[in-house]
């Protein structure tokens, strides 16, 4: 993941996430929701035994385009979203914001 905040090239996640004094809670909340977002696909392919070629085929998207979502080098556009998690049996959905403990990222 190469990640470029305020003019600073941020290489890893640990990189980023040590100079988290520095991002605002914008920042900080688009970072959670793509590691979210990202983890929750692959996980999904993984479940459902999918190699990324095959997610490809059944979602009408290029293998490549799936490795640049999971390596978080690009961010999916909405109608691609719904393309990749129809065959892995989700949908997207906008639910309230319930009470949660903080996570690990927030220490």
């Amino acid at each position: 993941m190469s990640m470029n905040i305020n003019g600073t090239n941020y290489t890893t996640f640990e990189d980023l996430w040590n100079q988290a004094d520095s991002l605002t809670d914008a920042e900080k909340e688009e970072i959670k929701l793509k590691i979210s977002l990202i983890g929750k696909l692959i996980e999904a392919r993984e479940k459902k035994g999918l190699s990324q070629a095959k997610l490809a085929e059944l979602a009408g998207v290029k293998q490549p385009a799936i490795a640049r979502l999971e390596t978080m080098k690009t961010m999916p556009q909405i109608n691609t979203l719904f393309k990749l998690l129809k065959p892995l049996g989700y949908t997207l959905a906008i639910v309230p914001v319930e009470d949660q403990p903080e996570s690990n990222l927030n220490q």
